[in-house]
């Protein structure tokens, strides 16, 4: 079955069955090669697949407990598991943002949501804030009927406080870019609790999205994956 634009509706309740939503997609220009799709010929189009909120959390958690616990990483298997089963129902290729070779996944999200980065690196959206995700995306060999993508409100440019720059006791984050060592030896050490145990300070800090601000134990599942897996 191939994807047409009809069936993009499908692709959404597919998707939406297990927590997660479509994000925006595009048509790549006439001379743009960036990848293939299922059958090995050039992708014509891209549906960016991701979640808001702590949607799919609960559609995980029971998948997890049927698996082995020592799964490496859990989140992204889940992930690619029910978007690559979509795939093969619409004739798509399931693409993730670990795929080595990476694919620019970032540029991706903006072209297809016009979203723009927060001064912490995530994409700020105008209606989630920072508390949303891009789990994957389907690639397809054949043109999609899209609306055409426009340019987001960026909610950072009206705040002038910038509480997402103030909040780590480490200041992480700052104009400068991201203080990854220091991140991670606080987060590591003994003082590195309310981050392990609540999430990143900084990002719960900024006050657009709460409602849909990931659950504690979301968050300190995320952070504990980023402190097994950095080095």
């Amino acid at each position: 079955m191939i994807a047409r634009a009809g069936s993009v509706d499908s692709i959404a309740a597919a998707l939406l069955a297990n927590g997660l939503i479509l994000r925006g997609g595009f048509n790549f220009a006439p001379g743009e090669a960036p990848t293939t799709g299922a059958t090995g010929g050039p992708a014509r189009s891209v549906l960016l697949v991701g979640q808001a909120g702590a949607a799919p959390w609960p559609h995980f958690l029971r998948w997890r407990e049927r698996q082995p616990q020592t799964i490496a990483n859990p989140l992204d298997s889940w992930s690619r598991q029910v978007i690559g089963d979509v795939a093969q129902a619409f004739g798509a290729r399931a693409v993730s943002p670990s795929d080595k070779p990476y694919l620019p996944f970032q540029q991706w999200a903006m072209r297809a949501e016009g979203l723009k980065q927060s001064p912490l690196g995530i994409l700020m959206h105008p209606q989630y804030g920072l508390w949303h995700a891009y789990r994957g995306a389907l690639l397809f060999e054949e043109e999609i009927a899209l609306p055409e993508a426009r340019e987001a409100i960026h909610l950072c440019d009206a705040c002038v406080e910038k509480p997402c720059l103030k909040s780590c006791p480490v200041d992480a984050y700052s104009r400068e870019g991201f203080a990854y060592q220091s991140c991670l030896a606080h987060v590591r050490g003994a003082n590195g609790g309310p981050c392990r145990d609540g999430g990143c300070l900084d990002r719960n800090a900024c006050p657009y999205g709460t409602a849909y601000r990931y659950p504690p134990e979301g968050q300190a599942f995320h952070m504990a994956s980023f402190s097994r897996a950095a080095n």
